[in-house]
């Protein structure tokens, strides 16, 4: 591994990764059990607030990540369609934190799916998506876009090991900056 991937910049795709493996971990439990589950039992609260927390890291480090790439311009030597893909990646996971929130099944829940239905209505793709319907969004949830996601991630490292991470700018003078210089 190159010197420069000793910057703290570079762990925050990995932190995203471990964030996302915590959801499918903790999501699969939620899901074997049911909504019911973690309604009324304490240990389906507890199984609910680390998939709650875990949502929380991802999203959090997946913008960090994306943040660091940006100002890496990260799209150079070959890697735009690494770039692509986290984008893609990012668009995927805000439907699917959006059908999380609709699975909740609670008042706010509730209200977020009337206010999201109107919009989608008014896109004319209303009648595809019924923001309404618990067994469409839980089933997009809990399956499809899971699925979806991980063939995103798994395309999106494979890319990476491919083309590699990018290295950092050059300085004026044409040399490259020390690992010490870019924290």
């Amino acid at each position: 591994m190159p010197i420069y991937v000793n910057s703290y910049v570079y762990l925050f795709g990995i932190l995203t990764v471990t964030s996302f493996a915590w959801l499918i971990i903790t999501g699969t439990i939620l899901s074997i059990f049911g909504p019911d589950w973690w309604h009324v039992s304490a240990v389906g609260h507890f199984f609910n607030s680390l998939h709650f927390w875990s949502v929380q890291s991802f999203f959090f480090f997946m913008i960090l990540h994306l943040w660091a790439q940006f100002f890496m311009a990260s799209w150079r030597g070959g890697r735009h369609f690494t770039w692509i893909g986290g984008w893609l990646l990012f668009l995927v996971s805000i439907v699917a934190g959006l059908t999380g929130y609709l699975s909740q099944n609670n008042f706010d829940s509730q209200w977020i799916g009337v206010q999201g239905k109107d919009a989608i209505n008014s896109t004319g793709l209303g009648g595809f998506f019924n923001l309404l319907n618990f067994g469409q969004m839980y089933g997009l949830h809990i399956f499809v876009l899971p699925m979806v996601l991980i063939v995103l991630i798994a395309a999106h490292l494979f890319l990476v090991r491919k083309h590699g991470v990018v290295e950092p700018y050059e300085d004026a003078d044409g040399g490259e900056r020390s690992a010490s210089e870019n924290h």
